[in-house]
């Protein structure tokens, strides 16, 4: 047996196919975020442009235009205007928002939803869509309060929930027991945009000293994102 401390370090060293590796893994780690993320964007802003471009008349159409100075009948101009869409949209949505707080935009939205209010199908849409809208994107304080535990979907099995805000009218007055019952979704995973409603007494409800945007990232990573990467166990400062 070799008493070589060389040849310990030799053993111990690891191969060519087991660094390789390791540099993949971490190089994965870096590109694969920035990646998604332009994707995502590319992706999103396609999607936009291909709602916008159909109201836009062929004639003022990006490339119609090129071609109109630059171009030819036998060689047109190809080019991707993929972005132009959105700069459309944000001043559309912009200019509709300027109009719509004037007074003669907001007579001409109640003149509206009067209108859309007779109709029985429509009516439910619009009004189901517009709360959302207000909500999301409402420049109020709108938002969930706090992150909590309760136990879902029984006894000794814990979930990560957000408090809205206290039970009010109806479902308040007709609810047994305390006076003081919290409204809180309860997201799922890895999709936080679905979940379910509850109304549960404050006294089943733990709150968490963590914000809601570490919760919400507990919730969609599954548990492997904690707010306090170092020491889970203690609360981020």
């Amino acid at each position: 047996m070799s008493n070589d401390p060389r040849h310990d370090d030799r053993l111990r060293r690891p191969g060519l196919i087991s660094r390789l590796r390791s540099n993949f893994l971490a190089g994965l780690i870096i590109v694969a975020p920035i990646g998604l993320t332009f994707w995502l964007i590319y992706t999103v802003v396609g999607w936009i442009d291909s709602w916008v471009w159909p109201f836009v008349p062929n004639y003022y159409q990006p490339e119609a235009i090129i071609n109109r100075y630059f171009g030819s009948a036998e060689d047109p101009i190809r080019v991707n205007v993929r972005g132009i869409g959105v700069v459309i949209f944000l001043v559309f949505t912009v200019l509709v928002g300027w109009l719509g707080k004037g007074l003669i935009g907001r007579s001409f939205l109640r003149w509206a939803e009067r209108i859309v209010d007779r109709m029985p199908v429509v009516r439910s849409i619009y009004n189901g869509v517009k709360q959302i809208a207000e909500t999301v994107f409402s420049q109020r304080d709108t938002s969930f309060d706090k992150a909590c535990l309760i136990e879902y979907p029984r006894k000794g099995i814990w979930a990560i929930a957000f408090i809205s805000t206290n039970a009010k009218g109806e479902v308040k007055a007709k609810l047994p027991g305390p006076d003081d019952i919290a409204t809180v979704f309860l997201p799922t995973t890895p999709n936080p945009t679905s979940g379910f409603l509850l109304f549960l007494p404050r006294a089943d409800v733990i709150e968490l000293d963590m914000t809601v945007e570490d919760a919400a990232k507990l919730v969609i990573s599954a548990g492997l994102v904690y707010p306090n990467g170092k020491d889970p166990t203690v609360p981020p400062s």
